[in-house]
């Protein structure tokens, strides 16, 4: 196994300094950025002071992970709204993200890996992981509900104009073969 990165190695607070620093300067000028680093490191009393290469890819890594947060967010927001699960989205959008940028990142590993190399665990786990989220976010049911009650209202309509045609086609009044509508589409006629 091998050591902890330096940067691994710095206070949790110094590395959301370090994320929210690099963020702001466009993941630039990493000179600077690791000379206020290791300036705040000694002014924390921390013994370890960091390279400008560490820091840079540190960024680097830590830019990609935003990036691929983003593309994750945004195909999970999008396939949600398509679905109609907004409200579901909202209870779950933080969890699903995370696992989504998770299983980006698993994925983008094993991609750079021979078929040797690749362990079939990791994308199991992975896979379960998703099912599991979506499972437990009850999404499967609602689009299996809200499917069903779609059909349902196209078979609905469907009947219901061919019965009007047909009422109409046979000489029943307009009266009727809107009662006769109304009745296929569960809708009450006041008498």
């Amino acid at each position: 196994m091998p050591p902890p990165r330096k940067i691994d190695l710095i206070p949790s607070e110094l590395r959301e300094w370090l994320q929210e620093t690099l963020e702001a300067r466009g993941f630039g000028d990493y000179v600077a950025v690791t000379e206020e680093l290791n300036f705040k490191l000694e002014e924390a009393g921390v013994e370890l002071r960091v390279g400008k290469s560490s820091v840079h890819a540190w960024g680097t890594e830590y830019q990609e992970f935003i990036k691929y947060q983003e593309q994750a967010s945004a195909w999970a927001e999008g396939w949600m709204k398509e679905q109609g699960l907004d409200e579901e989205a909202k209870r779950h959008n933080v969890l699903f993200q995370m696992i989504t940028t998770l299983a980006f990142k698993v994925m983008q590993a094993q991609m750079s890996r021979d078929a040797d190399e690749i362990d079939p665990r990791e994308l199991h786990f992975l896979g379960k992981m998703l099912k599991d989220v979506m499972s437990s976010s009850g999404m499967r049911e609602k689009l299996m509900a809200d499917e069903r009650i779609r059909i349902r209202k196209e078979v609905q309509a469907e009947a219901a104009a061919e019965a009007t045609k047909a009422a109409k086609d046979a000489g029943l009044s307009p009266a009727a073969a809107d009662a006769i509508k109304a009745r296929i589409l569960g809708i009450e006629v006041p008498k």
